[in-house]
This record gives structure tokens, C-alpha cells and sequence, in this order.
């Protein structure tokens, strides 16, 4: 048992070190007596306890996790759950009562003022619900404005705002005010006024909860979008579940101050902590948010593009496999083969089985949603192969495994559905 949790401390302490974000043991306590230490009153008595005999207000209790670099981090909760004062601690807005904050190794409490004027002009930027546009400004001095207050030369900052603008999709707005602008492109100019300073990473309190929802579904697939561009360490704070679901690589759940649940979207949907969060994705289909990694398949042979067909054709026959998945020498997906037109190829004496290559099949990404591959895989009954981000060959989807998903997904909803039909009759 020793052993076991040396283990596990090991290998917390290591994914800490590699974090480009770590928090640990955070909390932040209101009060005009506030202890200056941990106390077991603070530990163990509930929030409304704690008030009501101490006058104490926890806002944060005990909040620990880890955001590695280039993750959409999503902390998600109710109002009052505490991911706004969360957010505020990161940036010592709000100073913590206990904890560290630590970014790159480096724990942020312990800064002192000039240090922290430094950490919050060069480490991060932070996109608010509000978008905070100087009026009397136009477009490209807003997108400018983190860089002027840096004490960036104007030509340098105008040329890296207008970099941004360009990235966020507003290359011919520069001159506009912002009161001509729609609420997504004025939430636009407040994201490239945050890129501009290029933070390494980016904060983000509830950015698009202000928007229609037409506006803020276009946000979200921007911000996907731009983050499979620039590859940013995001903290996205959001109080709507199919926000964090879509946007997030992983997401914590709050609740009174507390983290209640921790995980990637398929984690929470497919286990949920508690009753809490069980009610929380009740009614959220899983097949529009788990992905074709969890129905993924290792591949069944090793095709390499330098094989000859009678060597690729072995490969196949050893596996019992009709068709394979062919890289190149640094494992990037290239093509897929048949054993039909490998023995084609052959029977042609071709040098590889590049011209083997047969073009209907479709490759499809390990982070699309069962029920968004549905239509690209209902005439097929052969695998078909699944790619990472960088185009590399991931696996294998056998196309049954979608149906059956969607066909089960179903069943228990009829099946929820009748439930409710029959309680309401009975009652």
C-alpha cells in the first residue's frame, strides 16, 4: 500500500512538473477574520457553517489541478460555484488566502509587485464577458491597446494588432469603431487585442455568454479553430456545459468553491462524480461529444509506402486482413490498400505499393464526434483509418461501432421517454 501511493505521489509530482499550469491546495476565504492557516474548522465545516458561525465566506476550497501546455483548459460551473474568483486568483486579482499558482515552475503568490506587473504583461492576457472596447478608438488601436500599455513602440504594436485582426477574421475593419461593429466581431477585437501581446496563456471569463446564440456557436468554432492554429494554453471559464463539452480538453467541474469532477468530456459524460454532475449531463447526447478515439481500434497490420505489393500482401494475409493502412517513414498517414489492388499492383511489377493506393476510402479525424462521422460511414463495412492532429496514423474505426453507438444512444432515450410518459400517466 506504501508502494501504491509513493506511486501515485510520484506521478503527480511528475505530470506537475511538466504542467505549463499547477495549482495546488488553492483557497480563498472572505472575512474580516480570516485564520493564517489552514485551520480544521476551515477544512471541515461547510460553506454555510462557516458563515454563519465564523463569518467566513469560502469563495475557493481546496482547488487543485493542472493545465498542460497548449490545452483548452475549461473550468465550468453554476454562478456562485466559485470559476470566476478561480480566475481572478490566477492573475492575483483576487490574492489567495492558501495555495500556490504556479506557471513554468514558478508560483506567482510569492511575486511581488514589479514581478507581478511582469507576469501579467508578458505570461498571460485575458478576454472578459465584457468586451471592454475603448470607444473613442478605432479597431486597430484597440487590438493595439495590451501593447501600448507594455510600452511597445506604436509601428511594432500596430503591426502585430494588425497581425491578430487578421488572425480573428476582421483584415479590413481596422478603421472602424467599435459601435459599428456586431457583438461577435466587438468579442473578436477583444480576443485579437489578447493574441496581439502573444500571452503564453490565455484567460478567458465566460467570453461568449453575452452573445445571441447564432453568435456564440460562431465563437466557439472560431476559437477551435484558432486554437488548432496557434496552439495557445487556454483557461476558458464558462457556466454552460455544452460549451465546455465542445471547447474543452479537459474540464473541471466546480461546485461552493470546490472541484467536483475533473476529466475530458468523454470522463464526465461516461462517469459522472456525483449526483451533481449526473444531472448536469442528463440530458446531453454522448454521441455528439465522444469521439471516435474511444471507439478506436490498434491497427491490424503495418503498411510502410517503401513495401513491395507481395511483402504488403503477407503483412494482410498474416492478420487475416482484405485491406490496410499504409505511412510514410514518419508514421503521417499516406494512403490505403486492398488486397485486390495490391495483387493488381503485383501482378503490374510495381516497384511499392504506392500506385496500390485506393482513393474511396475516407480518413477520418480521432477527435470528430461519433454522431458528426455517422454520415461518412454508413457505406462502408471495411475499417477505415483515424488520423491525429498532425496527420499521423492513429487506428482504425470498424464503421459497425458507430451504428451501434447511435442505435444504443437511442434505445435508452425511448427508453427514458416511456419512463416518463408512464410517471406521468401514473400521477
Amino acid at each position: 500500500m506504501t508502494t501504491d501511493l509513493a506511486s501515485t505521489e510520484t506521478a503527480e509530482a511528475d505530470q506537475s512538473a511538466r504542467a505549463k499550469v499547477s495549482v495546488r491546495g488553492l483557497w480563498k476565504v472572505f472575512g474580516s477574520n480570516v485564520p493564517a492557516e489552514l485551520t480544521p474548522e476551515l477544512v471541515e465545516e461547510s460553506k454555510s457553517d462557516l458563515r454563519e458561525r465564523f463569518g467566513l465566506v469560502v469563495g475557493l476550497r481546496d482547488v487543485s489541478f493542472d493545465v498542460q501546455a497548449s490545452e483548452t483548459f475549461v473550468v465550468m460551473g453554476l454562478s456562485g460555484s466559485g470559476k470566476s474568483t478561480l480566475v481572478r486568483t490566477l492573475l492575483r486579482l483576487i490574492e489567495p488566502t492558501f495555495g500556490s499558482i504556479e506557471v513554468d515552475g514558478e508560483d506567482i503568490v510569492r511575486l511581488d509587485d514589479a514581478q507581478l506587473t511582469h507576469y501579467r504583461q508578458n505570461k498571460t492576457a485575458m478576454v472578459f464577458q465584457h468586451f471592454g472596447l475603448l470607444p473613442h478608438r478605432n479597431v486597430l488601436e484597440n487590438a493595439a491597446w495590451g501593447l501600448e500599455v507594455k510600452g511597445v513602440d506604436k509601428e511594432e504594436r500596430l503591426e502585430r494588432a494588425r497581425a491578430a485582426l487578421e488572425v480573428v477574421g476582421l483584415k479590413g475593419w481596422e478603421q472602424s469603431r467599435p459601435n459599428t461593429l456586431s457583438g461577435g466581431m466587438q468579442q473578436r477585437v477583444g480576443l485579437a487585442r489578447a493574441m496581439a501581446v502573444e500571452p503564453e496563456v490565455l484567460l478567458m471569463d465566460e467570453p461568449f455568454s453575452g452573445l445571441d446564440p447564432l453568435i456564440r456557436r460562431d465563437m466557439q468554432n472560431e476559437l477551435i479553430r484558432l486554437q488548432q492554429q496557434e496552439r495557445r494554453t487556454i483557461i476558458f471559464i464558462t457556466h454552460d456545459l455544452n460549451e465546455a463539452l465542445k471547447l474543452g480538453d479537459h474540464i473541471i467541474i466546480m461546485r461552493d468553491g470546490a472541484v467536483v469532477q475533473y476529466g475530458t468530456s468523454e470522463d464526465i459524460l461516461s462517469h459522472p462524480a456525483d449526483p451533481y454532475v449526473e444531472e448536469f449531463v442528463r440530458d446531453v447526447r454522448k454521441s455528439s461529444v465522444v469521439t471516435l478515439r474511444t471507439l478506436m481500434q490498434p491497427l491490424a497490420a503495418n503498411l510502410s509506402d517503401d513495401m513491395t505489393p507481395k511483402r504488403a500482401m503477407d503483412a494482410l494475409s498474416a492478420q487475416g486482413e482484405v485491406a490496410g493502412f499504409v505511412t510514410d517513414r514518419l508514421k503521417m498517414y499516406v494512403g490505403a490498400v486492398s488486397f485486390s489492388s495490391l495483387a493488381e499492383a503485383n501482378q503490374r511489377g510495381d516497384a511499392n505499393i504506392k500506385k496500390a493506393f485506393v482513393d474511396d476510402v475516407p480518413a477520418l479525424s480521432e477527435d470528430m464526434s461519433v454522431s458528426a462521422a455517422l454520415p461518412m460511414t454508413r457505406r462502408f463495412t471495411g475499417a477505415l483509418p483515424l488520423v491525429d492532429g498532425a496527420g499521423g496514423l492513429a487506428g482504425q474505426l470498424r464503421p459497425a461501432a458507430v451504428v451501434e453507438m447511435m442505435e444504443r444512444e437511442s434505445a435508452e432515450e425511448a427508453e427514458e421517454t416511456e419512463s416518463t410518459m408512464t410517471v406521468g400517466a401514473d400521477a
